[in-house]
């Protein structure tokens, strides 16, 4: 298992590169000002911070439960990323409608596409960082 520090390593770094990354985009994506997305991408890279280091505690828990082991198969990484992707989705639906000033459905869209955006990214991002800062408890599956 993974310890504390390790995780708000994980977690910390993977909302930096994630802001850096998604804002311009979704500026240029959506025409919204720079500070709009900037803003509501630090307002949900904070919500998903707690959200990550909470959901991979969980996950790796469950993991080691039901496995005997944290190590991951690509199924597993797909189905670890979909599934935190859909619980942030759920969350940050009321935010994202309440800053941008869209209904639900427009909200639900726009938050569509960052979903989709970060599914592929934290399927990477876990991935790469498997590799970079191995679980000492298990090996990487593959």
């Amino acid at each position: 298992m993974r310890t504390k520090s390790d995780r708000i390593r994980q977690a910390v770094s993977f909302e930096l590169l994630g802001l850096a990354l998604v804002t311009p985009f979704g500026s240029w994506l959506y025409g919204f000002p720079l500070f709009d997305i900037g803003a509501i991408s630090v307002i949900s890279s904070l919500v998903a911070t707690c959200w990550n280091y909470a959901f991979n505690f969980a996950f790796d828990h469950a993991l080691k439960h039901w496995r005997g082991t944290t190590a991951k198969t690509m199924t597993l990484r797909a189905l670890h990323a979909t599934a935190f992707e859909l619980g942030l989705l759920l969350i940050l639906l009321p935010i994202f409608s309440w800053w941008l000033g869209l209904g639900y459905v427009e909200s639900f869209v726009v938050q569509l596409s960052f979903a989709l955006f970060y599914l592929v990214y934290t399927f990477v991002f876990t991935w790469c960082y498997d590799r970079v800062f191995p679980d000492p408890d298990g090996r990487v599956a593959a």
